[in-house]
């Protein structure tokens, strides 16, 4: 099936390891504290920014020399001591990505310049299968010895390893993907049959437009624009208020329960086209990307489709049995993101509307399966008023009583993705009061008045 050869910094990391194995080192007494590279922090924040050059790289291949007398052993445990640093520098769609890979079959390799030692460790705690590195020569006393085995891992010299490397596990690289952010790599990628510009620098992505080699980004999902770190989500949140909708009165309780960190799934009813702006004003309040599905009559819009995919919305084409939408909500709830999904897949209508007991499908379920990831229930109720279901528009006229209430995440204990289903929606339910609730509620009165009519 082919290898997978990842680069480390600016690739698989969103910067540079060499502060964090710096301070590791540091902490563990291998290098003095009061040794410092004249200019070091400055030269971190320029490779941090643009990436590799020959001045930084020049200084990774002297410090073979300077670390001529360390001991081995020590290192390693410098660089145990670092991965939990290392690890929340992870680009946040990189496990998505490794982890298909590995379901195809392929193994991974972390291919960096970076010395053996120092990032084995990160390599072993991500699940790699191998690393190809720089490797220094150690004494009899298991002290460095100030040169370098086999080569420096940089450039030319990279794809020297990795050959020799898939000679070794009888691999073609003809079948493997390479990702790297450095134009210092082009001769790797140039020799392996997916090459992947991930993060690029300036040459290496004019080089990949060039030569039509896919340009990638671990940092937010496809699509998704970003200008020094800022998504249109973050330029939305600036707009979105409240304040905003002044025919609306919004009360909103709860946001508190969702946690903060880690993927997490919002799951609400859905009473109207308003929904939307109602769990907006939720998502601006949490200050973290969320993403959301959405049916893909709205992302086909000519202006509308293009800022619901710029801020991460994704597509589902109701009825094609397409797992598309449910790999990309599982992508971003990997990267630790929000993802919110309305089980009932459309508004009620006819009489389904009327049926007190609210029904999903499976995804939410099956999401909260595969990722681990706590399901939130939210519940709503007044947006009908503002936007009726059997209105082109909403209703712009007077003030329309909003609410919404985010409740605690659901236990999902044993059972399969139909049962789990119920106890979310049971727990959505739960969140409206019973005046409120499809049958009871003034939409279902409305709607049985319509219904009797039509009869």
């Amino acid at each position: 099936m082919g290898a997978v050869f990842v680069d480390l910094d600016r690739t698989l990391l969103r910067g540079p390891s060499g502060p964090v194995l710096d301070l590791a080192l540091r902490r563990r007494g291998v290098v003095p504290h009061d040794r410092n590279l004249p200019g070091a922090n400055a030269l971190y924040a320029l490779y941090g920014r643009l990436g590799e050059n020959v001045v930084s790289m020049g200084f990774a291949r002297a410090a073979a020399v300077l670390a001529r007398g360390w001991q081995a052993d020590e290192v390693r445990a410098a660089a145990e001591e670092a991965v939990p640093e290392l690890v929340a520098l992870v680009a946040p769609y990189a496990p998505a990505a490794l982890h298909g890979h590995r379901s195809a079959g392929r193994r991974l390799v972390l291919a960096t310049t970076t010395p053996v030692d120092m990032v084995t460790p990160l390599a072993h705690t991500l699940g790699f299968d191998d690393v190809v590195a720089t490797r220094y020569g150690v004494d009899d006393d298991g002290r460095y010895t100030g040169h370098i085995e086999g080569g420096f891992v940089w450039g030319p010299g990279k794809l020297a390893a990795v050959r020799r490397w898939a000679e070794s596990a009888g691999e073609s690289l003809a079948d493997c993907h390479a990702y790297s952010d450095s134009i210092y790599d082009a001769p790797l990628l140039a020799r392996v049959g997916h090459p992947h510009a991930l993060n690029p620098d300036p040459r290496l992505h004019a080089l990949a437009v060039g030569r039509r080699w896919p340009v990638e980004h671990w940092d937010r999902p496809p699509g998704v624009p970003s200008i020094v770190g800022l998504e249109p989500y973050h330029l939305l949140r600036l707009v979105l208020r409240r304040s905003t909708f002044p025919y609306a009165r919004f009360d909103i309780k709860g946001v508190e329960a969702i946690p903060k960190v880690g993927g997490v799934l919002l799951a609400a009813n859905h009473r109207s086209y308003f929904d939307a702006v109602a769990l907006a004003l939720v998502a601006r309040e949490l200050n973290r990307p969320v993403r959301f599905l959405g049916k893909r009559e709205l992302f086909d819009a000519p202006v509308a489709g293009w800022v619901l995919r710029a801020i991460g919305g994704i597509p589902v084409d109701r009825g094609s049995g397409s797992s598309a939408p449910l790999e990309a909500a599982e992508a971003s709830l990997r990267a630790g993101e929000v993802v919110i999904i309305l089980p009932e897949g459309t508004i009620p209508r006819g009489e389904a509307s009327l049926d007190p007991v609210l029904h999903g499908r499976t995804g939410v379920a099956r999401l909260a399966s595969a990722t681990g990831a706590p399901v939130v229930p939210v519940g709503l109720w007044g947006t009908e008023r503002v936007w009726p279901r059997e209105s082109k528009v909403p209703n712009l006229i007077g003030f329309h009583d909003v609410a919404v209430r985010v409740g605690t995440p659901v236990p999902l204990g044993p059972g399969d993705a139909a049962a789990h289903t119920e106890t979310i929606m049971a727990a959505i339910s739960a969140l409206i009061p019973n005046d409120e609730r499809p049958a009871a509620g003034s939409a279902g009165r409305d709607l049985a008045t319509s219904l009797s009519k039509d009869r």
